[in-house]
């Protein structure tokens, strides 16, 4: 999930009214909506961890499994934009609190479902909340503290994405395999109920200060930046989630690990994308075209050389480091590029990013599932590597374009 610019709407309201709370009780509602980013972020990825016991149980293939990695992007995109909108004039604390309780419905559901159709509705409450809670959330730093502390307030909210693949994905696929994938779900329905509290308690009441109109969002839309930012997002996305959303499958079938390394791995890949994660915020400053580039063209590397190199354990790590570095640049690398398109309207920016990364990432799970069942695991990423390179093209041009 996203990494946003620091300059929001909310922000500029916070630096003509002085803050009457105390910095504890400020920093207290930062960590709470970045608590609740990290449950959602874990949520959402944590089948990339248990896919094959999600199959088994319910005696589908690795593919139709995928499903549950399709269902909440596809549902976040239409629910970015929609309920962003639709909710404009409603307090955003109350939202939060909202989508944080649909987020607990959904966890409990999937961890009692006793049918495969019963999960992917869960699923979809998950997209539902995905696509409202980031759009609320991640402008309201300006809101939380004073404006001298936006920024940082800014880079803790986000922080919440790495860490969910870092910490809460392994975590979750480790309680997974000891104790079976429904207790990983209960375990996130409970953390999802204390998160909800602390935002109850904590966060301020939080009145609608500007209204998203429709009319900006299709406007924005036909700027030539958000055209180009729209292409490349989709070209990188589609080719990490076809291949990411896979990953399990390739590490047990081609690289012949058991579970436990397994979880290993992905933690190693969470690593490696913390360190991207700041490298792109630093990189996207002084060179933002060049730095997608480089986060595309290290995607296709890796990709591309996982079915020779991959078929063993260190070669499979070493190129799941670079992955994890180049994916950690990409969401902050596309944010920049949405926001420098619509400088006027940061929040239209944030929506329109998240809409477009949800809906890719949910086509990238969908195709690479087709594959993964029609072919093979080593097809997938050979596929996502040539989509990367595409978009390691995509930059180019607009650089020679202007």
């Amino acid at each position: 999930m996203p990494q946003a610019s620091t300059t929001t709407p909310a922000a500029e309201h916070a630096q003509a009214r002085p803050t009457t709370r105390s910095q504890l009780l400020s920093w207290l509602a930062v960590a709470s909506v970045t608590a609740g980013l990290f449950v959602i972020v874990t949520v959402e990825i944590l089948p990339i961890g248990l896919l094959p016991e999600i199959g088994h149980s319910f005696r589908v293939t690795d593919g139709t499994a995928g499903l549950t990695m399709t269902m909440p992007g596809f549902l976040a995109a239409l629910s970015a934009p929609v309920v962003t909108t639709a909710t404009a004039r409603v307090d955003r604390r109350f939202m939060l609190c909202a989508f944080m309780a649909l987020l607990v419905a959904a966890n409990f559901l999937a961890a009692v479902a006793p049918a495969y159709w019963l999960v992917l509705v869960s699923r979809v409450l998950v997209g539902v909340t995905i696509g409202g809670f980031w759009s609320i959330g991640a402008g309201l730093a300006g809101r939380l503290v004073p404006p001298e502390s936006v920024g940082r307030a800014t880079a803790v909210i986000f922080s919440a994405v790495p860490l969910g693949s870092v910490l809460g994905v392994p975590a979750g696929t480790f309680v997974g395999d000891v104790a079976g994938w429904r207790t990983a779900f209960v375990a996130l329905g409970v953390l999802s109920v204390g998160v909800w509290v602390a935002m109850l308690v904590v966060i301020p009441p939080l009145p609608p200060e500007e209204a998203l109109r429709g009319s900006v969002l299709r406007g924005a839309l036909r700027g030539v930046g958000t055209r180009w930012a729209l292409l490349v997002t989709v070209l990188v996305v589609l080719a990490h989630f076809g291949a990411y959303t896979y990953v399990t499958p390739f590490l047990r079938q081609v690289t012949d690990v058991g579970p436990g390394l397994v979880t290993v791995f992905l933690l190693v890949y969470g690593a490696a994308g913390i360190a991207g994660n700041f490298l792109g915020g630093a990189a996207v400053v002084r060179r933002p075209r060049a730095a997608f580039a480089v986060a595309a063209g290290l995607i296709a590397v890796a990709t591309l050389l996982l079915p020779v190199l991959g078929t063993r354990p260190v070669g499979a790590v070493v190129l799941l480091v670079v992955w994890g570095i180049a994916y950690g640049a990409v969401p902050v690398c596309s944010q920049a590029w949405f926001a420098a398109a619509v400088p006027r309207s940061p929040e239209a920016a944030s929506v329109l990013f998240t809409a477009s990364f949800q809906a890719t990432l949910s086509l990238g799970a969908l195709a690479g599932g087709v594959l993964v069942d029609g072919a093979s695991p080593s097809a997938v990423m050979v596929l996502a590597g040539l989509t990367a390179v595409l978009a390691v093209a995509a930059v180019g041009l607009r650089g020679r374009t202007g």
